[in-house]
């Protein structure tokens, strides 16, 4: 817990009840509200009240997850201003666990998990993109799943840019690329105003963590991935015991991965449906009764 926790408070009427989560400029409770119910509340962290672009961030990422209504996009449910600089923002609780951790607890995943996982993001993705907006920070920290239903949930629009917005109206200055260097595209290097491609990008590197185990790149520190990123090819998807992999998967990952976004595919949608179709190419695995019979009729 930060030493800035709220736990035991009430903001506008939500009464957090526990920290689930916490970034560089915001906490994340779960909170329960007498007309809503359980929600998740984010919290600008108090050091960063005074900052006028730190409080256009938080604002612009409710207006924005506001703009995107789709099953798996978070509902944003309010965004307000509890005390001078006390700025919350409400959203629906999202059942399951982050995408990064269930990644690294039950991957690689199989086949189909991959295509079911890829397919939801693609379309929450795609429903920002007919509205112009692009994430510019999609990453498995950014995505609730539940293994179970195998529902996800798109999160945080902090640093989405609506690429319709003329210069001056802007966050980032020229020059200074935003998001997470793992998954960001090679053209956001640059600080440039990305485009939906950017996205595409970011996609196929949760896709390929979640087939392999692992990421595209391995640079030891941000220098060297900087320049992974622009100049070298994605490595090659690892050979090891247990992790088949119909040869089309990694063709259309790396198709996805292109230094030039125009070398991708059209749009997001199309990426997750040539994904889905070469998964389904994937051996089913032999367990439970069908796997005895085969095994008793090889003995």
């Amino acid at each position: 817990m930060t030493r800035d926790s709220l736990v035991g408070t009430t903001i506008a009427g939500y009464a957090l009840q526990s920290q689930v989560g916490e970034g560089g400029t915001a906490a994340v409770y779960r909170a329960d509200h007498p007309t809503h119910g359980s929600v998740a509340v984010k919290v600008l962290r108090d050091r960063l009240r005074q900052d006028p672009t730190a409080v256009a961030r938080f604002v612009r990422e409710a207006r924005f997850g506001s703009r995107v209504q789709h099953p798996n996009v978070v509902r944003t449910i309010e965004i307000g201003e509890a005390e001078p600089g006390l700025h919350y923002l409400a959203i629906e609780w999202a059942g399951g666990e982050l995408l990064e951790k269930y990644a690294k607890r039950a991957g690689p995943l199989p086949p189909d998990e991959v295509a079911t996982i890829i397919t939801q993001i693609a379309e929450a993705v795609h429903a920002a993109h007919a509205l112009r907006i692009v994430h510019r920070d999609l990453k498995p920290e950014n995505v609730m799943y539940d293994p179970v239903s195998r529902q996800v949930k798109l999160l945080d629009f902090g640093i989405a840019a609506d690429t319709s917005a003329a210069a001056d109206e802007r966050l980032t200055r020229a020059g200074f690329f935003v998001g997470t260097l793992l998954y960001v595209a090679p053209e956001a290097l640059s600080g440039e105003l990305v485009t939906p491609a950017a996205d595409q990008y970011s996609l196929a590197t949760i896709a390929y963590l979640l087939i392999c185990g692992c990421l595209p790149y391995a640079g030891k520190s941000p220098r060297e991935l900087f320049t992974q990123l622009l100049s070298e090819p994605p490595a090659a998807f690892p050979k090891r015991p247990g992790l088949n992999i119909p040869p089309g998967v990694e063709a259309v990952v790396m198709r996805a991965l292109s230094k030039q976004p125009k070398d991708r595919y059209p749009d997001v949608l199309a990426f997750a449906a040539a994904l889905r179709e070469a998964l389904a190419e994937a051996p089913v695995p032999e367990g439970g009764f069908v796997g005895k019979l085969k095994g008793l009729f090889r003995r």
